[in-house]
């Protein structure tokens, strides 16, 4: 049965969910892309929760290309040494106007504005000896040059001994805000975890009043640093680069295990805080267009390892970073991810976690937010079709419950003890349970 249409939480109670240049334009991405983007999203997205917009690395490269960085890049600098917008891919940014005309028209289309920056501050302004805005300082004087980005070579990272460094990144941050920034996606802050970097940009944040923040790169993250996370960001990736590649998407099975019990905590006032677990980018639809991994294509994972992903990523309460090409995906994509019943596992759940793993059979449930209805997620890791009967108790589900698969939305029937399924090869069913006397 149709579930009623139920409101989609404040931004603040739920992972951020949006677009992200990446993995379709890697470091190429043009002003007319971003908004080709922002536009399909307000028209077919928005009323489904997406609302973000983020222009991903080198914004600031007038020579970038695909595949790749280019050494000693020619970075648009300002004359203290901040990134400024390449005005040969967004114009709008000519005359030092920097992201705010494109940051308007994002948020004209009723959406979010965000951007990619690296750690530290460029290599080019420390060899100018530009100086930070607002001291007496320079460049060359709060660089640590022996702190550098092992892929990228922009920049160098910050010496936080010297007080320059946080005048850097508040003053970096401030022009952010000034142009309308909503969201920052701060890259090389968490392999190896850059735990002075991080507090010195949250300080700078906090600051602008206006700004989330999220981090990268994530590769091996311990939740060991949960608190030091929680305090200071939005969002924190805990994985590296993720493509569409099955073994990238199994290889999450055991980080989001790990992570998924302290996603969003909470309290007893009943407001939510804490953060969100980011399972990475969505690389489904049309990608690598102009990408830093592989060529033009639609996503390589299979149609049963799509819906695996995104049931593993709502199941677990990651935030939503689509990474294709939304004016040229295919529509079935779109319908994907625009699916409001598989997304109010998303919305309105809580005690989302992994309950069982044997052999190819991944089991996970949570709860939603109503007190009643409960989810489970079903998923078949082996290479081949698999019949699956999954006692009921092993899923939280009662005898008498109503179960619906929510990607088919289609009710299923059941014998009150084992939920049946046929699943494809890395194949998932997403399942609501409700008791008999409940409306949907």
């Amino acid at each position: 049965m149709t579930r009623p249409a139920r409101p989609i939480p404040d931004r603040h109670l739920r992972p951020p969910m949006g677009w992200n240049s990446w993995d379709c334009y890697g470091t190429t991405v043009t002003e007319e892309e971003v908004l080709a983007n922002a536009t399909f999203m307000r028209d077919h997205m928005l009323a489904h929760g997406w609302d973000t917009v983020v222009v991903d690395i080198q914004w600031y490269e007038p020579t970038a290309r695909a595949h790749g960085y280019n050494p000693d890049a020619p970075l648009v600098l300002d004359d203290h040494g901040r990134q400024m917008p390449a005005p040969n891919r967004f114009p709008s940014a000519a005359d030092g106007a920097g992201f705010g005309p494109l940051a308007d028209r994002v948020h004209e289309l009723g959406l979010r504005f965000g951007l990619h920056i690296m750690r530290g501050i460029p290599r080019r302004a420390v060899a100018a000896r530009l100086p930070v805005a607002g001291t007496d300082w320079t460049a060359d004087e709060i660089a640590d040059t022996g702190s550098v980005c092992p892929w990228n070579s922009d920049n160098y990272g910050l010496n936080h001994d010297h007080p320059g460094a946080q005048a850097y990144y508040d003053s970096q941050v401030a022009q952010f805000a000034q142009w309308g920034v909503d969201f920052i996606k701060a890259d090389d802050m968490l392999f190896p975890y850059h735990e002075r970097e991080i507090s010195a940009y949250a300080r700078a944040i906090a600051r602008s009043g206006r700004i989330e923040l999220s981090l990268s790169p994530g590769t091996d993250v311990s939740v060991a640093h949960l608190d030091h996370l929680r305090d200071t960001a939005t969002m924190w990736r805990v994985c590296d680069d993720l493509w569409d590649r099955w073994e990238d998407v199994e290889a999450q099975f055991g980080r989001m295990a790990r992570w998924a019990p302290w996603q969003g905590t909470v309290s007893t006032g009943g407001s939510t805080a804490g953060g969100w677990a980011d399972a990475d980018m969505l690389p489904l639809g049309r990608i690598g267009i102009r990408a830093e991994r592989g060529e033009d294509r639609l996503c390589a994972l299979t149609r049963p390892e799509q819906i695996s992903l995104l049931t593993l990523w709502l199941i677990s309460r990651s935030p939503l970073m689509m990474g294709g090409d939304l004016p040229t995906s295919p529509v079935e994509t779109i319908e994907l991810l625009t699916n409001d019943e598989a997304l109010d596992v998303l919305w309105h759940s809580g005690d989302n976690r992994e309950v069982l793993r044997e052999k190819d059979l991944v089991l996970w449930t949570a709860r939603d937010t109503d007190g009643r209805t409960r989810y489970a997620a079903v998923f078949s890791l082996a290479d081949r079709p698999e019949h699956v009967a999954v006692p009921l108790g092993s899923i939280g589900a009662r005898p008498d419950d109503r179960v619906r698969e929510l990607w088919t939305r289609t009710d299923t029937p059941h014998d009150g003890h084992c939920l049946r399924a046929d699943l494809p090869a890395h194949g998932a069913a997403l399942y609501r349970l409700t008791p008999p006397d409940t409306t949907g």
